[in-house]
């Protein structure tokens, strides 16, 4: 089967019950993304597929023959210059042990675009649900949006602040985010 991973092609030859997450870390050689629970839990495996977030613990290979899928490894530009959150999560100290840091990358980033393309969340008021376009980033909105990722650690305050910062860079996104306090 193909994969497309962090813009390589590869060819790989699985058994079909292997998941993304085993078949990035074991036969890729991509150990960014972690296996935290394996039940879709907790957000450590969270990549990015179609440039949608995604649990790979939970997602077979084989029914991604052909996505494109991006992983930590995959945020940094060619010239290894780092992705605005990533950036900001250093700035922030937005990580303690780290584990869970690729995870919220990746989600960090699926949820800077959702926001972006105005997809609204639990969290997103009322009044801008009628109101098209990119969805305010509130920490409550961060908050809200990354729900699905857990830190051990507890630097969610770090992490909001980072992500809610790198929402005000456009180039965190496809369209930008506006941010608000």
């Amino acid at each position: 089967m193909a994969l497309r991973v962090n813009g390589v092609h590869h060819e790989v030859d699985l058994d079909h019950r292997v998941t993304l997450l085993d078949t990035l870390r074991e036969h890729l050689d991509l150990t960014g993304a972690k296996k935290g629970c394996d039940h879709g839990q907790c957000g450590a495996c969270t990549v990015l597929v179609e440039g949608r977030r995604a649990n790979s613990c939970l997602l077979l290979a084989v029914a991604l023959h052909g996505c494109e899928i991006t992983t930590v490894e995959g945020l940094a530009g060619p010239d290894e210059t780092l992705h605005p959150l990533q950036r900001a999560f250093m700035e922030h100290d937005a990580f303690q042990c780290g584990y869970c840091t690729p995870g919220q990358l990746c989600s960090a980033v699926g949820a800077l675009r959702e926001a972006a393309a105005g997809h609204p969340s639990h969290a997103t008021a009322a009044a801008a649900l009628a109101v098209p376009g990119p969805a305010a980033l509130s920490a409550e909105e961060v908050r809200e949006r990354l729900s699905g990722n857990l830190c051990r650690c507890g630097a969610y305050p770090a992490i909001v602040r980072a992500v809610t910062d790198a929402g005000a860079d456009a180039a965190a996104t496809a369209a930008g985010a506006e941010v608000t306090p």
